[in-house]
């Protein structure tokens, strides 16, 4: 019988036809579609971008080089001349100020007290979903409906507020409210704080939620109270959640229009009047469209300088990934 002979190892080896490689024209139409797809999904983001940001900007500083009513060409070149009044307006330099007054008390004021309530409600506490609704209900509204809202509870003679003066013994303050520019300015900032502490207080709550728990029972049973737990573990670990809350405070400061606007217009005397509503009184009630370009590119440009100081030097440490994390409770 004749004998099969084995075919040897190196033999099957050296008979195996070597896979090729893909043909560089195939790698290259497959790299050209994941760009397609991803063109495909970047394009109209990319469009609406450049429509309703980058291109408002550029005609914005563009138009802040003329004196121009808004008609008509842009055809009265006066360079920086509406950015060099700007800063000799005495009404812009209050907005400035005042600007500055709604920060410092929004830092101070409306944000430990929107911390305040979130620890409160962070508690073992009977019906605490349904203040929290109740707390952050007023954020729901909008900024007219709000405005309005207060405009009727503030208004002269018949309005709540001054019911609630002449019981507490504080007629002084009756039809002041928003008619005084002494008084206006607090009373807006507590309506801002009515409406928006809300937000703050469950920003607060998630960043409370989101600490373990195994660490407050640690700090408990090396025994530390109630304040030094809140002082030393606490509030260190919520220390990225209050850092962004602060910096949506500023930045809501500085472009607050809406709420003024309806509830006095700026008034009375400019006394209530933001860098926001100095914009649009000369852009749509004095037909100064050059000068209220400039006002809008000054805003712009405050926005961003704070936006990329508080970033690179406040948050710079949360951005790189020093985050609170670990399990709720």
């Amino acid at each position: 019988m004749p004998s099969s002979v084995s075919t040897l190892p190196e033999e099957r080896t050296k008979d195996a036809v070597p896979a090729r490689p893909p043909a560089p024209e195939r790698s290259l139409l497959r790299g050209w579609g994941r760009w397609a797809s991803v063109a495909w999904f970047l394009v109209p983001a990319l469009v609406l971008f450049l429509v309703f940001v980058l291109a408002p900007i550029v005609i914005a500083v563009y138009t802040g080089f003329f004196k121009w009513g808004g008609i008509g060409p842009l055809d009265d070149f006066i360079g920086f001349a509406n950015y060099a009044a700007i800063f000799r307006d005495p009404v812009f330099l209050g907005d400035l100020g005042r600007g500055l007054y709604l920060i410092v008390l929004s830092i101070t004021v409306q944000l430990p007290f929107a911390l305040f309530t979130a620890v409160l409600l962070n508690q073992r506490l009977r019906g605490r979903a349904v203040y929290r609704m109740l707390f952050f209900a007023p954020y729901i509204l909008s900024e007219v409906v709000t405005a309005v809202l207060f405009t009727m509870i503030f208004l002269p003679g018949a309005g709540m507020a001054d019911h609630l003066a002449g019981a507490l013994g504080l007629e002084g303050l009756q039809g002041k409210w928003l008619a005084d520019p002494s008084t206006v300015m607090p009373t807006l900032f507590v309506v801002m704080t009515w409406k928006y502490f809300g937000f703050h207080m469950m920003l607060f709550l998630a960043g409370l939620q989101s600490i373990p728990s195994e660490i407050l029972e640690a700090a408990r049973i090396d025994g530390a109270g109630a304040w030094q737990r809140f002082r030393h573990v606490t509030l260190p670990l919520l220390g990225p959640t209050v850092r962004i809350s602060a910096f949506l405070s500023v930045i809501g400061a500085i472009q607050l229009f809406d709420l003024v606007w309806v509830m006095t217009a700026g008034g009375p005397n400019h006394s209530s009047e933001t860098m926001a509503i100095s914009m649009f009184q000369f852009g749509f009630k004095r037909y100064q469209v050059g000068y209220a370009s400039a006002i809008s590119v000054v805003l712009f440009m405050i926005s961003l300088v704070f936006s990329l100081f508080y970033q690179r030097y406040v948050l710079r440490r949360d951005l790189s990934g020093a985050v609170t994390s670990g399990g709720g409770r």
